[in-house]
């Protein structure tokens, strides 16, 4: 059975690796240093082997101005599916280095080119966020609105989403910034989860809660299995068959089938996003 590829959950390939990324898929081999491991190992990209190439980023330009010959390369591939996540928050102290929300948004029809399918395409506000300035609320749920209204107008039908959840290091990041962050109640929650679900249903588009089990249950909410085997066999051009099986390296909650993926911690993200739970390179301004 082909594999599914992911590219990647650990940082921005697309974004600021377009180079590397490139690299691999024209030698058809990815290696790299596995979180905590001193040996690389290598993953076989040849396109008789893989099902699928699922790319992540929060700035898809670099693929879309074929740096590297990038955009020609993922060309080979029966399959490849975007995972797009647009805040609200780009440019902003909180995501520095990701394209503001007019720019992100600009690079849909790009995308819907190489995709084939608005359904290769995942939208993912994710996440949102609460924060104080000067004793006032805020937050990105506000955008949400336009956000669906902008998307849908590409037939796009998917928004994947999950509330902040702040890891010691997060918490320790925004201590250095000082960012005082909020964290809603689940009775908060429940409340903001009906606002979207309402926003959602005039715009046609479905919800899914990323790694939430108490999120995934409330009404007009789909529990999301964000790298999903069985949409993947359904959406590839000969319907062949992916693994349906729960990848075991991710984390409880997650609902995501098997993929390999093909990034690294090692490879720091450099949006620099405050809340992030993964290895950012912030500004020396921010450095813990």
């Amino acid at each position: 059975m082909k594999k599914i590829i992911s590219a990647s959950r650990r940082t921005d390939l697309v974004a600021f690796y377009p180079g590397w990324l490139a690299e691999a898929l024209s030698k058809e081999e990815a290696r790299f240093f596995p979180s905590g491991k001193k040996s690389s190992v290598r993953v076989d990209l040849s396109p008789a082997q893989v099902h699928t190439i699922v790319l992540w980023s929060k700035n898809f330009q670099p693929l879309l101005d074929n740096q590297f010959g990038l955009r020609d390369l993922i060309r080979k591939y029966d399959q490849v599916y975007f995972h797009f996540t647009i805040t609200g928050l780009g440019g902003s102290f909180l995501e520095k280095l990701a394209p503001p929300p007019e720019t992100a948004l600009k690079q849909l029809s790009g995308l819907l080119k190489i995709a084939g399918s608005p359904e290769r395409i995942s939208i993912r506000f994710d996440p949102i966020i609460f924060w104080y300035e000067n004793e006032l609320l805020k937050s990105n749920q506000p955008f949400f609105p336009e956000l669906a209204r902008r998307i849908s107008s590409f037939g796009i039908r998917t928004v994947r989403f999950s509330f902040t959840q702040w890891y010691k290091k997060a918490v320790r990041r925004a201590k250095k910034a000082n960012l005082k962050f909020y964290d809603p109640t689940f009775e908060e929650k429940k409340k903001i989860v009906s606002e979207l679900v309402e926003v959602a249903s005039a715009y046609n588009l479905e919800l899914w809660s990323c790694s939430q089990q108490e999120i995934a249950v409330l009404p007009g909410i789909k529990p999301s299995a964000c790298i999903d085997g069985r949409l993947l066999s359904e959406l590839h051009p000969s319907q062949e068959l992916a693994s349906v099986v729960k990848d075991k390296t991710q984390r409880k909650d997650c609902l995501c089938t098997e993929s390999v993926d093909i990034g690294s911690y090692a490879q720091s993200c450099l949006t620099s996003c405050l809340y992030c739970y993964a290895n950012p390179r912030l500004s020396p301004s921010d450095k813990m």
